[in-house]
């Protein structure tokens, strides 16, 4: 009776002292859940909750091909963000192949390959590179630079 009591016991602690780590999210959870709401948001075109995961001085990029050279081009986040809750009748949904996340500290970095539909109909396909940093609020994106193609996808 002793010997169950004392296992029960070693059990109840191990359980206590562990449980709170068992259910803690991994950092890369966390970054994939930051990039993951901003895709809801796109979908539900809620300007709300796609604010939400960027930090003020955000930026977006795409590289482009434009005249025969490879250029970065600059997008406003106020205008992306202005244009996902301005009413539009497709939904707009980006489809994420697979996360590739490094974190070092409080700096994340993910690759994620995707394809771009206007409700039904594809639209384009490339590569997002993601940029964030760890805010006291949760993960925040401080930078977006994507590919888009319409073949190869």
């Amino acid at each position: 009776m002793k010997a169950l009591f004392c296992l029960i016991l070693l059990c109840s602690f191990f359980i206590s002292s562990t449980g709170s780590s068992l259910f803690k999210p991994k950092p890369d959870q966390e970054v994939r859940r930051t990039i993951e709401t901003l895709f809801k948001g796109m979908r539900e075109g809620d300007s709300t909750l796609v604010r939400s995961v960027f930090d003020p001085s955000a930026r977006l990029m795409t590289v482009i091909e434009q005249d025969g050279k490879t250029v970065p081009h600059h997008a406003s986040i106020d205008d992306f963000i202005k244009a996902v809750g301005t009413p539009h009748e497709a939904i707009w949904d980006e489809r994420i192949g697979k996360y590739d996340v490094l974190i070092d500290g409080p700096l994340a970095t993910a690759w994620t390959p995707y394809t771009f539909y206007l409700g039904d109909q594809f639209s384009h396909c490339g590569v997002n590179a993601f940029q964030l940093y760890r805010h006291e609020t949760g993960w925040k994106i401080i930078q977006i630079t994507d590919t888009r193609r319409k073949e190869g996808c």
